[in-house]
């Protein structure tokens, strides 16, 4: 029964009249007509029903307050489609129409999409990108190089938002040693970007920071649009202080990113670029401590060395060392007043000799009694100069005595000084001492041991009185 029917429904196509449309015909010539009237259009809508199969095609309904249209996107022109459409989401849509002659639905074959509004707003970035390109705006030659001791980080973002969150926290682990300064700003809406410029130039005019860090998490274009403002860019630009944008939109690139002197993928990324690794600081402050350490030691040798020169200056002109020399002088000139007197002495005697053979050769008694008279009167002037030259040499001696006494130690001592010592060291400044050590303190008769227990700088007794 069935292939009968089949049979007759062959024989019936094959007996139709041209002027009777068959389905199929009539199907295939309205999808030609579509086809070549609706070339190619811009079609916008919200999607409904989106559905993608393992083939890879994407199906879905595109409709307004009214009506709705079936749609497809063949796997070839939506793998190279940066957006990934939802239900609910309005699109603007590149397209041409046709028909599924096996259901005769007629539908929309779509060979590009976007976000409803990003095709307008695509246009308007590429027009200001290609006017301060032209102006030089973009060139490395305005590109201003991080510090390379950076201390103070501003960042220019939301407060609340996640990309502050991700700064602090990378700067906390790498490097939390930075200050941070945040200078918080809309970074979505209307008039984001004004709020953006108020606080970029509120930065460059406290100039509290090294670097700005200025930016947000990832978003739609739409989102993302107040980075893309040609006031934004300019007063960027016009920064003195070098700036980090740090937009987070891996895929396309704002306005700020071309901008700036330098661009971050993230906000994560931005913190990571002027932050150092905690272990190269680490390294660094060890070198930097042996460095010291070293030089501290140099310092210490240098002052050993000098102190040992200085103490042997002070052992040779030291007053004991004084005294040994005088008392070596004067015993030297008293060995030398001996040795004349006894030249002297030895003199006489020989004369005196010389005088007695005389006068054993002419014995008169007469002559005897003038000789011993003249004997005895060489003898009186021998005792007057001897005397002489022993009170001279006494004199000098004496002398010699007093002026050396005079500026002994134990004369000062004598007249009611003393010296005071610790450790066999004369202090001579109450900055080497301290309370509870114990002191020497030689008089002129004695020596006494004492404790102290109170230092009192002659300030200190200035400001008392």
């Amino acid at each position: 029964m069935a292939l009968g029917e089949t049979k007759l429904s062959y024989q019936s196509r094959s007996t139709i009249p041209q002027h009777i449309y068959t389905v199929s015909r009539l199907n295939k010539e309205i999808r030609a007509i579509l086809e070549q009237g609706f070339a190619q259009i811009q079609l916008t809508g919200e999607i409904s029903n989106f559905v993608a199969p393992a083939s890879g095609h994407w199906y879905f309904s595109l409709k307004d307050e009214k009506a709705q249209v079936k749609a497809a996107m063949w796997r070839g022109n939506n793998r190279n489609c940066s957006y990934r459409p939802v239900n609910g989401a309005q699109v603007t849509l590149r397209a041409r129409i046709s028909v599924y002659e096996p259901r005769g639905d007629y539908q929309v074959i779509v060979e590009h999409m976007e976000a409803a509004g990003e095709g307008l707003l695509k246009q308007q970035y590429d027009a200001l990108k290609l006017k301060l390109a032209a102006e030089g705006l973009f060139g490395s030659a305005h590109k201003k190089s991080l510090p390379a001791h950076i201390n103070k980080v501003g960042i220019i973002t939301s407060a609340t938002g996640a990309a502050v969150k991700d700064i602090l926290s990378v700067l906390q682990r790498r490097a939390p040693q930075l200050e941070v300064i945040i200078y918080p700003a809309q970074v979505q809406g209307k008039d984001a970007h004004f709020q953006l410029i108020e606080k970029l130039q509120l930065a460059n005019k406290r100039n509290e920071v090294d670097v700005l860090i200025i930016g947000r998490g990832g978003g739609s274009l739409e989102d993302l649009w107040c980075f893309n403002e040609e006031l934004l860019a300019r007063a960027i630009f016009a920064s003195n202080l070098p700036i980090i944008s740090a937009v987070g939109h891996e895929i396309d690139t704002t306005i700020s990113d071309y901008t700036a002197d330098l661009r971050a993928a993230t906000p994560s990324a931005a913190a990571e670029l002027v932050s150092s690794e905690q272990d190269v600081l680490i390294d660094l402050i060890a070198n930097t401590k042996q460095q010291l350490k070293k030089a501290t030691n140099n310092q210490i040798n240098y002052a050993k060395q000098r102190t040992q020169n200085l103490t042997q200056r002070l052992r040779l002109q030291h007053p004991k060392n004084q005294l040994m020399q005088q008392s070596q002088r004067i015993d030297e000139l008293s060995l030398r007043l001996q040795r004349a007197f006894e030249q002297r002495h030895h003199l006489l005697q020989g004369r005196m000799s010389l005088l007695e053979q005389k006068l054993s050769h002419q014995h008169p008694n007469g002559r005897i009694t003038q000789a011993k008279q003249g004997l005895n009167q060489l003898m009186l002037q021998l005792r007057q100069l001897q005397k002489q030259h022993a009170e001279a040499r006494q004199n000098k001696l004496a002398f010699l005595a007093a002026t050396l006494n005079s500026v002994s130690p134990l004369s000062v001592l004598a007249r009611g000084y003393s010296i005071t010592k610790t450790n066999n060291k004369v202090i001579k400044s109450i900055s080497q001492l301290q309370e509870g050590q114990v002191i020497q303190t030689q008089l002129n008769d004695g020596e006494i041991s004492s404790q102290i227990t109170q230092l009192v700088s002659k300030t200190q007794s200035k400001e008392i009185n």
